[in-house]
C-alpha cells in the first residue's frame, strides 16, 4: 500500500503545485513510483493544470490514471474555492469519490502526492473543509511556505492548527520562488528551521530551489 502525503500550503498561490511536482520528482530519484493527485481543481477545463505541471516536473508523459480522470476527479471552471465553483455548475463535491480515486492509485504507486486546493481551511463543500478531510484521514502533511512578508504568521498559525488536530507533518517545504526581499526571506527561513527544532524536531525542512517550469 502507498504512503500518501497530503500537499498543503500557507495559502494560496504559495507554490503548492510546484512543491508536488519537485517533491515527487525527488522520490522518483529515489527510486520510488510516484503519483500526484489533485483534490479538486478550479478554473481550467479538462485536465486538471497542476497534474499538467506536475508532470512537467516530473519529466514524465500524462499517465492514463490521469486521462480517466482519477488523478483529479473533480474540475471547475471558474477560477474560486472549490464549494463556489461546484455550486456555479450545479454539481456536488463528494467525499467518498476523492478516496476512491486515492485508493485506486495506492494499489499502484509507491507513493501519492495528494495536493489540496489553497489553505487548510478552503471549504471543498457547505459543510466541510481541507481540514477535516484530513482529519479524518490522518495523512501526513508536506506544508509549503516561502519568506514574503507575512508568512512567518501563516506558517506558525497552519502548524499549530495542525497540531491541535493531531495531524502529523512530514515536513515544511520553503518556496524560494518568487524572489523577495533577501533580508525578510532569509530571516524568515532562519527563523521558521529554528521554530520546527523546538517545537516539531521530527518535521523535516525542505529548501525548494529556483525551478523553471
Amino acid at each position: 500500500m502507498a504512503k500518501v502525503f497530503f500537499i498543503t500550503g500557507i495559502d494560496t498561490d504559495i507554490g503548492k503545485t510546484i512543491a508536488t511536482g519537485w517533491y515527487a520528482k525527488k522520490l522518483m530519484q529515489q527510486g520510488a513510483s510516484v503519483i500526484t493527485q489533485k483534490m479538486i481543481q478550479t478554473g481550467c477545463r479538462g485536465i486538471a493544470e497542476d497534474l499538467l505541471i506536475h508532470r512537467k516536473i516530473q519529466g514524465i508523459e500524462l499517465t492514463e490514471e490521469d486521462k480517466q480522470g482519477i488523478t483529479c476527479p473533480y474540475v471547475f471552471d471558474y477560477p474560486c474555492s472549490p464549494h463556489l465553483a461546484a455550486k456555479l455548475e450545479q454539481r456536488t463535491i463528494e467525499r467518498k469519490k476523492i478516496e476512491t480515486c486515492t485508493a485506486l492509485l495506492c494499489e499502484k504507486y509507491d507513493y501519492v502526492l495528494l495536493e489540496g486546493a489553497g489553505g487548510l481551511c478552503v471549504p471543498y463543500n457547505e459543510e466541510e473543509t481541507t481540514l477535516d478531510y484530513l482529519c479524518q484521514h490522518q495523512y501526513p502533511v508536506i506544508l509549503v511556505t516561502s519568506g514574503k512578508l507575512g508568512s512567518i504568521n501563516h506558517t506558525l498559525l497552519s502548524l499549530q492548527v495542525l497540531n491541535s488536530k493531531r495531524v502529523s507533518v512530514h515536513a515544511v517545504i520553503y518556496n524560494l520562488y518568487p524572489e523577495t526581499d533577501q533580508v525578510i526571506s532569509q530571516e524568515t527561513q532562519h527563523f521558521l528551521r529554528r521554530y520546527l527544532e523546538k517545537y516539531s524536531p521530527n518535521t523535516l525542512f525542505e529548501i525548494m530551489d529556483l525551478i523553471s517550469v
